[in-house]
């Protein structure tokens, strides 16, 4: 299918998840990745290199606006919960998946840890995308969820280089810059907005763009990925986005309104839906372990830390996307796993992505509503004239 071809469809597709968003009060992630599958399924869409390009680097932008909102003050004070809720999430599903690939399934112990490791994390762009959409992400709540996420996520990222990632000097090299990038961007924001900051040729979201693009260059050179990285980077600067709300909301504006529907689309697309139905039963059966055993270990640390949202959290928890592709896909193409196995395993993901964050919005959300496009206006410019005064 010719590529103008392909963008007309996605740009219907992406048209088509907000509007069912805004009627249904789903999160617009859940839709776009339901609708990719759509795409796959009745147009025979894939995704093509430069899909592939701007949803992995939509991913790396989500994942540093993750990083910016959370309070480092909150981060402190409540490392406990974060720290608890976060390692349970990792921790319970990778031992369960595995344990359920290896005995249940009979997969090989090598191909047993992929899918223990695909399906232990959380999707901090699922998350994320859930809290901004319900106006959380500014709440001690938010900010506990994407600080307990990033835990998560780092254990799956530890695993996965301790048991698989080979040492080289291309991954001594991307530690290295990873680190000189977050020095820079911390020791310049100041000067840098000050010479240049509200301006509407955008410097400083080109100038985030620029220090991304690097850490997505050099994690490839490491055979790594930047999304651990691009959180500290977010973490590392989001006192700049306290100093400077103007600046987060057209951040937002730019990643929400094109790069980030094109990640979600991306992870519906690579779902081959016959080839899910040959292996029906082990999807459902993985799915079935994941959530269950985020629920043993999340649940009663969730009732501990964040009363009355305790489930409200754990479904979020259970919900995975980024590093689960990314664990699969490293599975595929190191010949860990074949290409069935990956095809389960995505499937597994991405329902993973979609029941519980559907589950959790519908009956389990805090008391507040998802906002339509006209009352997020109005509330961001409430939020931000008095601080521009």
């Amino acid at each position: 299918m010719p590529d103008l071809a392909t963008a007309t469809i996605l740009a219907a597709l992406i048209l088509a998840a907000s509007i069912v968003s805004v009627e249904f009060g789903i999160s617009v992630a859940v839709i776009e990745i339901g609708l990719g599958v759509v795409g796959a399924s009745l147009f025979g869409l894939r995704p093509t290199p430069w899909i592939d390009f701007i949803g992995s680097f939509a991913g790396i932008v989500l994942t540093f606006l993750a990083g910016a909102e959370v309070d480092r003050t909150l981060l402190r004070r409540e490392w406990k919960p974060a720290l608890l809720i976060g390692g349970l999430s990792f921790l319970l599903p990778f031992v369960g998946v595995a344990l359920f690939a290896r005995l249940v399934a009979g997969w090989k112990m090598d191909q047993a840890l992929i899918a223990g490791i695909a399906l232990s994390t959380t999707s901090l762009a699922v998350v994320y995308a859930v809290l901004i959409e319900t106006r959380l992400a500014a709440t001690e709540l938010g900010k506990i969820l994407m600080a307990a996420t990033f835990v998560t996520d780092f254990g799956t990222a530890l695993a996965l280089s301790v048991l698989f990632v080979q040492p080289t000097p291309s991954l001594a090299l991307f530690i290295v810059v990873s680190i000189a990038i977050v020095g820079v961007m911390v020791a310049f924001e100041r000067p840098f907005f000050a010479r240049y900051g509200a301006r509407v040729i955008e410097p400083e979201i080109k100038g985030a763009f620029l220090a991304l693009f690097v850490l997505m260059w050099t994690a490839d050179l490491a055979k790594s990925h930047a999304v651990l990285p691009a959180f500290l980077l977010g973490l590392a600067v989001a006192d700049v986005f306290k100093r400077h709300p103007e600046e987060q909301r057209r951040f937002r504006i730019v990643s929400f309104a094109f790069l980030t529907p094109m990640f979600f689309l991306k992870g519906g697309l690579n779902v081959d839906v016959r080839q899910l139905a040959a292996g029906g039963w082990l999807l459902l059966g993985f799915l079935v372990v994941k959530i269950a055993t985020k629920f043993i270990g999340v649940l009663p640390a969730a009732r501990r830390y964040v009363q009355p949202y305790a489930v409200f959290t754990t479904l979020l928890m259970s919900t995975g996307l980024t590093f689960g592709t990314i664990s699969s896909l490293y599975g595929l193409n190191a010949g860990i796993i074949d290409r069935q196995q990956f095809t389960i395993l995505i499937g597994a993901v991405i329902g993973s992505a979609i029941v519980p964050t559907i589950i959790a919005q519908r009956w389990f959300a805090p008391p507040v509503h998802v906002l339509s496009a006209d009352e997020m206006a109005d509330a961001e410019d409430e939020e931000f004239e008095p601080r521009s005064r």
